[in-house]
């Protein structure tokens, strides 16, 4: 999957689902959504692969259903990663064509040149650089705890779950960290947790809200944006440290240097600008941001 260390993708809202499969339905795969203008004087435009230079524009593979990553909202793709490619866009002078597709597909449409980059909340892992790519890395995101508004259980930890129901969506790395903790638990004697799992986090998520579940264990950016846009922002928090986190990454071909070095430069000139601090602020995942710009920053 993309945030998720796991191949599956989790579906943040039911809604989200529902828009990426209107999309799918409405305009297909090949729409353009591409916003701004060739600019051959902007700060890296130069830097760019003579292709991109002469066509105007960079193709980027996206599975749109991942709020607050990317997801769709009124006919648009909207997000932090919409919203840093339009960033992006800007430094590098040329437009960005996003293109709607399954997660799966992605990576074989990077090796096979239907799209130039991929900025799908995907996880830098070294099994997919084997696959052909590197990633210019742009934020950490891990599994985070997400409770009741005002915490009532005073949660903070995954040992603060021992003993305790929890709910999660099923085949995910938050699965694998809940099942990991629970034998832990067993181990110290503080008993066992008993795990919830749902095909869809929403369902959990409504677990947790009519108390049948003190937690839901979910990717950070999208606990984050439960908790904030949720019953107003009444209904849930976020508690604790994120956990196993790793980077997500623009997706680029393992031979396009000239590509990967060119988003780098053009990153860390939006971090440094404030441009990058302001679209993680608008989210609400400041805990998840990074202060530098890696290559291939993955440890495993």
């Amino acid at each position: 999957m993309s945030g998720r260390l796991t191949h599956r993708r989790v579906i943040a809202t039911t809604a989200a689902l529902v828009s990426a499969a209107m999309l799918m339905t409405a305009c297909g795969d090949d729409k353009d959504s591409a916003l701004g203008k060739k600019d051959d004087k902007a700060p890296f435009f130069k830097m760019l692969p003579p292709d991109i230079q002469k066509s105007g524009k960079i193709k980027i593979g996206s599975e749109i259903a991942y709020a607050p990553i990317e997801f769709m909202k009124d006919g648009k793709a909207v997000g932090v990663d919409p919203e840093l490619a339009a960033a992006l866009s800007k430094q590098l002078g040329v437009k960005y064509d996003y293109k709607n597709s399954q997660f799966d597909a992605l990576i074989p449409g990077i090796t096979t040149k239907r799209y130039d980059i991929v900025m799908s909340a995907m996880t830098d892992k070294k099994e997919r650089q084997g696959q052909g790519l590197s990633f210019v890395d742009y934020f950490r995101a891990g599994t985070s705890i997400l409770v009741k508004k005002g915490n009532p259980e005073n949660i903070k930890t995954l040992d603060d779950l021992c003993g305790k129901t929890i709910a999660l969506q099923e085949a995910t790395t938050n699965e694998d960290v809940a099942v990991a903790q629970s034998a832990k638990c067993k181990t110290d004697g503080k008993g066992e947790i008993t795990i919830q799992k749902y095909a869809a986090d929403g369902e959990a998520l409504l677990k947790v809200k009519g108390g049948g579940a003190v937690a839901d264990l979910n990717d950070f950016p999208v606990a984050a944006y439960n908790s904030q846009t949720s019953g107003g922002g009444n209904d849930f928090e976020v508690t604790g440290d994120q956990i196993e986190a790793g980077l997500y990454g623009i997706g680029v071909g393992k031979d396009n240097t000239q590509l990967q070095q060119a988003l780098k430069s053009a990153l860390e000139a939006l971090i440094k600008n404030g441009e990058y601090g302001k679209i993680m602020d608008k989210w609400n995942i400041q805990a998840g941001a990074v202060t530098e710009v890696t290559i291939n920053g993955a440890t495993s």
